[in-house]
Order: C-alpha cells, then structure tokens, then sequence
C-alpha cells in the first residue's frame, strides 16, 4: 500500500519507509525534521514537465499523460523504486500545496495500476 502525504507535515511511525519523490530538495526543510528514508529524484517528472504544468490544475489531465510516458520511458527509475518498496508499508512525500494534484499522484497511481497487470 502506498499513501501519500506533503513533506512538512508531521512524520509518523505509521508512515512505514518516507520515499521523497521531488526532484528538489523541499524549501525550509531540514534533513533532520523532514524523516525521509530515500530521495528518489530520478521519479520525479522532468524539470521541463515541472516548468510547463506550474501547477495549473487546467494542464492536470495533460500533466498526468505526460508523466506516465515520461515513467514509460525511464523503467530503470520505476524498477529501483518497486525494487526498494517491496512488501513495505511506504509514503510518497511531496512538496506541492494541492495534495490532490501533484506528481505523487500519478505516481502513486502508475504503480498501482503496475502492480494490477
């Protein structure tokens, strides 16, 4: 199972393995306060992708097709996050204010419809 949750929110032992999937490390944040286990930035859209959706909730559903082909393209990235993520109970943490429309999201979704196939 995978959750999600924003990286200044309060770690949790609930929270299992912390998987920040930023490419930037988060403003403000320290190491320490910020509990992540793996910084994967290799998952994290490109910083083009990033650039261009701006998080402008119209470019969404455009934002999510791009990722995923991104995703497609980098199954070295994926295989190392599913690899790392076995059975454990994980947490995406991300950045984005929106928690309903940011790249963990599509993440998150990527996987599980993986693991499904």
């Amino acid at each position: 199972m995978i959750r999600l949750k924003r990286v200044y929110a309060e770690p949790a032992p609930g929270d299992g393995m912390r998987i920040l999937v930023e490419r930037l490390w988060p403003r403000g944040l320290s190491k320490d306060k910020a509990a992540i286990d793996w910084w994967h930035k290799a998952i994290a859209p490109s910083a083009e992708l990033r650039k261009w959706y701006a998080h402008d909730v119209d470019k969404w559903p455009e934002f999510g097709r791009r990722y995923r082909a991104e995703l497609d393209r980098n199954p070295d990235a994926v295989a190392e996050l599913t690899q790392r993520m076995g059975k454990k109970k994980v947490t995406f943490v991300f950045a984005a204010h929106d928690e309903a429309h940011n790249s963990a999201v599509v993440l998150k979704d990527y996987l599980e419809r993986q693991r499904k196939s």
